[in-house]
């Protein structure tokens, strides 16, 4: 017997979808922490026909003064994909689109190194029926040292007006 109360289209969500006016200044969206394989390192290889040495050969690297293979900055960039976290569940039916990114790798990543990327609400651009939600993207590693900064901009829809 089913419950005819519940439907899965409508009522199978993480949570209750935010609309533009629902955000904060300083409001926090973490990711989960992830330790840098190597397996992490030839599936950014293939996704990005990356070839360079840098980033595949550990005796290459250690002939330049690396510890381990060193991440490429994209690689350490994409750990702040808001996808990874909760952030997409609460925008379900606001989202409009990512329409920007930045970033600066500020430290090494290498291969063995857990990276711990956060996510904070750092401007809301008001618009009429939508507005602009920057979030600041940052990672740290395992030593709590920041290794990459960033920003992301997405467009947000505002609340629809009731009535």
């Amino acid at each position: 017997m089913s419950d005819k109360s519940f439907d899965v289209r409508r009522d199978h969500k993480y949570c209750d979808s935010r609309y533009l006016e629902d955000f904060k200044i300083g409001e926090t969206f973490y990711i989960p922490s992830r330790t840098m394989n190597d397996a992490m390192f030839a599936a950014f290889q293939l996704a990005s026909g990356d070839n360079d040495p840098i980033h595949y050969d550990v005796e290459y690297c250690k002939a330049r003064g690396h510890p381990n293979m060193l991440a490429h900055g994209m690689q350490v960039m994409i750990q702040t994909a808001a996808g990874a976290g909760t952030f997409p569940h609460q925008v379900t039916e606001s989202l409009l689109g990512m329409i920007e990114l930045s970033g600066r790798i500020l430290k090494p990543v290498y291969a063995g190194d857990t990276v711990y990327p956060l996510l904070t609400v750092s401007e809301i651009k008001v618009q009429n029926t939508t507005g602009v939600l920057c979030l600041d993207a940052d990672v740290w590693n395992q030593d709590n040292v920041k290794v990459f900064e960033g920003k992301h901009w997405y467009l947000i829809r505002r609340r629809p007006a009731v009535g």
